[in-house]
């Protein structure tokens, strides 16, 4: 078999194929198009109102009927779909998190309004309790604070049915609690519910990335000083993704998620190549918040790390990525696609 070890100068001149643009575009072997953006976003109470999210410049929470209005944008920019997260009155908060799945609850109110408007933007719900409870983790906790695994599935089965219910496209279990993916699975298939789809966050890891999220969802003051060590995963781990993800996939899961993104790229290329299933990867809030402050500083180029940072998690084997970037990357690829 012929090696490129064989080729040498000048026989071999690499740079022949980068040296004008038509030929780099030939050669390319990794493309990113809008189909492979999710656009995150959070919904919050009320009408005609939007907030900021100070640790996310250019990220806001909008009420629904302005929601509804973001959905024909993301639409005409050709983004396939969206992400969910409810911003919870902490009135409603309690100790189970019990607000998660109720039929009129702010998440399932969104997503039955944007199906009503824009019926094939793809609509993904979160499911797990943190936005809802008062203590801020992902689960019930028993009295030493610890997050009890399966009565806390019970819970999330009720949170995903009532998204199903309400015409959510995917659910996407984000807990890491065990068997949850196989328990919502038999739910919906009991239910009717055949076609929605499970996008398990398979390897989402207890990492330092996540808390301009937390801000933005109001769970960062719950949560304190607390961590989520006990059912995320350890940053330090990589084998375990791995099973991790087939674990999930035998339990019914159509398509995972490693979160977050670029600091874990060589777990997106280990799922994506030796599992060779649909790869989805979070760039997270934190790296949003970095690439932005840098951005704003002046310190990178905005739209080229953007850009080129979107390109590496392709390369890496991302089949679709959630990114606070979509919208800006869609309008850059219309213009000049990669």
């Amino acid at each position: 078999m012929f090696s490129s070890s064989q080729r040498v100068f000048p026989a071999s001149r690499p740079r022949r194929n980068r040296k004008d643009d038509f030929t780099r575009r030939m050669v390319r072997e990794n493309r990113l198009t809008t189909d492979n953006l999710i656009y995150p976003v959070f919904v919050i109470e009320g009408e005609n109102a939007r907030e900021s999210v100070p640790s996310m410049p250019g990220v806001e929470r909008l009420t629904i009927d302005l929601l509804v209005e973001e959905a024909y944008e993301l639409v005409r920019l050709g983004i396939p779909a969206v992400a969910l997260f409810p911003v919870t009155p902490p009135e409603i908060k309690n100790l189970d998190g019990s607000a998660a799945w109720d039929r009129d609850g702010l998440a399932q109110r969104a997503v039955r309004a944007i199906k009503q408007a824009c019926p094939d933007l793809g609509v993904i719900t979160d499911v797990a309790l943190d936005p809802f409870t008062t203590h801020g983790q992902d689960g019930i906790i028993d009295d030493e604070g610890y997050v009890l695994n399966d009565i806390t599935v019970e819970a999330l089965v009720r949170q995903a049915l009532s998204h199903a219910d309400a015409g959510a496209d995917m659910v996407a279990p984000s807990d890491m609690m065990d068997g949850r993916v196989g328990a919502i699975r038999q739910a919906l298939e009991e239910s009717g519910h055949h076609n929605t789809r499970i996008l398990a966050y398979s390897a989402k890891y207890a990492s330092s990335y996540y808390g301009p999220f937390r801000d933005a969802v109001g769970s960062a003051a719950n949560l304190g000083k607390g961590n989520k060590a006990t059912y995320q995963m350890d940053p330090a781990n990589s084998d375990e993704a791995l099973h991790e993800v087939a674990i999930d996939l035998s339990e019914g899961a159509d398509m995972v998620m490693i979160k977050p993104g670029m600091p874990y790229l060589d777990i997106v290329y280990r799922v994506k190549h030796e599992l060779q299933v649909p790869t989805f990867v979070y760039q997270v809030s934190g790296e949003y918040a970095m690439h932005m402050a840098a951005a704003q500083n002046g310190w990178l180029d905005g739209d080229a790390v953007m850009m080129e940072s979107l390109l590496c998690l392709r390369r890496a084997g991302a089949d679709a990525i959630l990114t606070y970037f979509a919208k800006r990357a869609a309008q850059l690829l219309r213009s000049d696609p990669r």
